[in-house]
């Protein structure tokens, strides 16, 4: 079953009405995606681009970050670390999942992670990612998950099937740059997408169970009780890591989620690293 919102809000500005829907057990929250560090996106970055000209555009902008020493050269990039694998049928697990980065409080988030040894997905702009390459860089090399977010964060429902896969590649493209890695997971913004977006994409679309609703709580603690209080096992939390208070109530998060138990697994661990193509969550019921 697709879904789709009625309505969506610009990126920048304005207020933010959610439509909720049901599918299953899961309730979709298809208004969250926060407002990002990005400019609005022009026309012109919708405009469906001649062929070629998606690589081109990726390469021209990974060219001009290389000159000014943004990206290191291909061997100096950092491989991801191996962890123990995490068996969740086993052990309570949630995923912490963090949209519209990488930004300027992203390598805090990265600390209060790794006191806690937890691993989690980072769903990433394009955009954000050419503007802050040594972070995203960081964010692999510590075993995080990395997902795509799109290059300009639009409402791909509204966008042509070209257009999607436009916003798609450019934002792989810019990922492999950095990492070495494409991703093979992709999160709409806002939640949004139907029969063409997923045709699209050709990998596992991840959404979420728990909406700490962030963007709107701008409010650490506000932020921190949302998640705390619907979590279960096999739950995908959403959080923004563009905003700072959300980066804030990390810390709290994964002190009482440590002490009720949980371990923290990447989006794939979650699934035994075989997600299925619509995630909300994963509950196995002989944890409840």
């Amino acid at each position: 079953m697709d879904i789709g919102a009625r309505s969506r809000p610009p990126f920048l500005g304005g207020a933010r009405r959610g439509t909720a829907r049901t599918v299953a057990t899961a309730v979709l929250v298809a208004m969250t995606c926060g407002a990002s560090t990005l400019a609005a996106p022009s026309q012109a970055a919708h405009a469906a681009p001649p062929p070629g000209a998606v690589s081109s555009a990726v390469s021209s902008a990974v060219s001009r970050a290389a000159a000014s020493g943004a990206l290191a050269a291909p061997d100096d990039r950092t491989k991801v670390r191996p962890r123990p694998r995490v068996d969740c049928r086993r052990v309570k697990c949630v995923a912490l999942t963090f949209d519209d980065g990488p930004g300027p409080y992203t390598d805090t988030l990265l600390a209060y992670l790794a006191a806690y040894h937890a691993q989690a997905t980072f769903f990433v702009v394009g955009g954000n990612v050419v503007t802050y390459p040594r972070v995203l860089r960081r964010t692999a090399a510590a075993g995080h998950e990395i997902g795509n977010h799109t290059w300009s964060h639009p409402d791909l429902t509204r966008l042509s099937p070209a257009r999607v896969r436009a916003q798609l590649g450019r934002t792989d493209q810019a990922i492999e740059a950095v990492t070495g890695v494409v991703p093979r997971l992709v999160r709409p913004p806002y939640g949004a997408f139907n029969a063409t977006v997923r045709r699209q994409t050709g990998r596992p679309m991840v959404l979420w169970s728990v909406d700490t609703l962030d963007w709107r709580y701008r409010n650490s603690a506000t932020v921190a009780r949302r998640a705390l209080r619907a979590v279960r096992p096999g739950s995908v939390i959403l959080f923004h890591d563009i905003h700072p208070t959300t980066v804030r109530a990390i810390p709290r998060v994964l002190r009482k989620l440590t002490e009720r138990g949980y371990r923290f697994v990447t989006v794939s661990e979650l699934f035994g690293g075989h997600p299925p193509r619509l995630v909300f969550n994963a509950a196995p019921p002989e944890l409840h």
